[in-house]
């Protein structure tokens, strides 16, 4: 599986050349600019790019370190890993695509985070954002919070036990597809993830493009990612949307999320977890572009 053209290279502020793809070639509509999730790529997003092309054109950016886009130095390795780059890189590419009266940006999870942090330094940059259950608590209270180790949070336990490496592209879409969460994952969802978000080695096998060490590190950087103290000052409609609701849980602070910004509405959508986009692509895709309606 290969993109359907040639992606586009936006330079970010250190050099770092951020790869976008053209989900949608032919599509004459406004853009979506799409911006993934933690450990998976562009590709992972196009059945909804498919199901919205005959009114939307979607671009989607691959993050640094995730599929055709490198990791800065030490970063594979989870070292020096912060969250603003992925705001100043979503910014360039934002500054790259967006037409008059800005953008429809539409983010998942960590991509979500990404275009708030980007919308915050430049708003005029977009017209309205759509997220699915982006990241982004209160700071950690040194106090409170004095004893909490994140190394030992499942979600951060699960990424540094990811299996990194198969001997096909197609071992590895049968290892996922039998296992959740990724099980959740449509097929054309799953294998666009599989072709793009893996990459072939010298031995002949496949690897993760964004290994487990980078996935953990951004996670456990996840818990103070600056998006919280910004919230207040976005001046940009925003659709909020998150699945079953959930004490603590992404869920649960997206609720928080919605109610800080300015101009936040929430949508809940009970049927829903976190793979929402991945596991309804259809309905996702219907609510991004009745918000832009």
């Amino acid at each position: 599986m290969t993109s359907p053209t040639s992606p586009l290279t936006v330079a970010a502020p250190d050099g770092l050349g951020v790869v976008v793809h053209d989900l949608a070639p032919g599509a004459d509509g406004p853009p979506i600019l799409i911006s993934h999730a933690t450990g998976f790529c562009a590709h992972a997003y196009q059945p909804i790019a498919a199901a919205v092309a005959d009114r939307r054109h979607s671009l989607a950016m691959d993050h640094r370190g995730h599929g055709a886009t490198a990791a800065p130095p030490g970063w594979q390795a989870g070292e020096g890993v912060d969250w603003a780059p992925f705001g100043t890189d979503t910014l360039a590419v934002a500054r790259a695509l967006a037409p008059p009266g800005g953008l429809l940006g539409f983010g998942h999870s960590m991509g979500a985070s990404s275009l708030l942090l980007a919308a915050h330094r430049h708003p005029a940059l977009f017209d309205r954002l759509v997220l699915f259950e982006p990241i982004g608590g209160p700071p950690l209270d040194a106090t409170v919070d004095a004893t909490l180790d994140l190394e030992a949070i499942p979600i951060v336990i699960g990424a540094r036990r990811r299996r990194r490496r198969f001997d096909s592209f197609e071992q590895a879409y049968d290892n996922f597809r039998s296992k959740p969460p990724l099980s959740q994952m449509t097929p054309e969802s799953l294998r666009g993830y599989v072709h793009h978000g893996l990459r072939p080695v010298a031995d002949g096998g496949v690897e993760l493009c964004c290994p487990p060490e980078l996935e953990a590190a951004i996670f456990v950087a996840g818990f103070d990612n600056g998006v919280w103290d910004v919230l207040p000052d976005i001046d940009v409609p925003v659709t909020v949307i998150t699945g079953f609701v959930e004490p603590l849980g992404t869920s649960f602070r997206s609720t928080q999320i919605a109610e800080r910004l300015p101009r936040g509405k929430l949508v809940v959508l009970p049927h829903m977890d976190h793979f929402g986009p991945f596991s309804h692509p259809g309905e996702i895709a219907e609510l991004i572009v009745a918000s832009a309606s």
